[in-house]
């Protein structure tokens, strides 16, 4: 009997699903990054102050980057949404940011030089193929509105030890954005961008 047929007639197996675009993909790794992921972020405040804490935080979001990355998606195609697109997702998104920005007035000079900025893009780009990729596929299974909305509990709550309680309504409304762009839009790489865009207005 071949491993495919094996599948269709014991769906429960533990083996590896089939990507929908094909290749392997294992289930474990995905709970093995998101698992790693949600540590690293809880413990990144703990890297200020530290001598070598800003290599650190650097090396520890390219290594998420990359785990995240490699984890197939094996739920999240397109038939479980995309009703808008990418286009308007993203300018729905990138709009959202700029009038909260406006919303919340001009803030004291932050300028911190190119290296805060590239940081602050590669963490929102990082924290989306986290959390809108690799977590919101393993959601997927349970239905969409637990895919949006628990995505974006799990993402307040990382945040916490970093911002503090105050901040947990905007971080939930902006994990809400978030997660709602990536089932309209289909892709994680939309709320990617809006979360890159937004990071980087709040450091310049």
């Amino acid at each position: 009997m071949t491993l495919a047929a094996t599948r269709s007639r014991f769906p429960w197996s533990s083996a590896p699903f089939t990507h929908p675009g094909g290749g392997a993909v294992d289930p474990g790794l995905g709970r093995v990054v998101v698992g790693g992921g949600v540590a690293f972020l809880l413990g990144r405040p703990g890297l200020d102050g530290l001598p070598f804490g800003l290599p650190l935080l650097i090396l520890g979001y390219l290594a998420l980057g990359g785990a995240a990355l490699a984890v197939r998606e094996g739920h999240a195609d397109r038939s479980h949404g995309a009703p808008l697109g990418a286009g308007v997702t993203l300018g729905i998104g990138v709009a959202a940011v700029l009038a909260a920005g406006v919303v919340a007035g001009p803030g004291p000079d932050r300028r911190v030089g190119m290296l805060a900025g590239g940081i602050a893009v590669v963490a929102g780009v990082v924290e989306e193929a986290l959390f809108r990729k690799v977590l919101y596929d393993r959601l997927l299974r349970f239905g969409v509105v637990v895919a949006v909305g628990g995505t974006a509990v799990v993402f307040a709550l990382v945040h916490l030890p970093a911002y503090g309680v105050a901040a947990m309504p905007v971080d939930l409304g902006a994990a809400l954005l978030l997660s709602w762009q990536r089932y309209a839009s289909g892709r994680w790489t939309v709320p990617a961008v809006t979360h890159a865009v937004a990071n980087l207005l709040a450091v310049t």
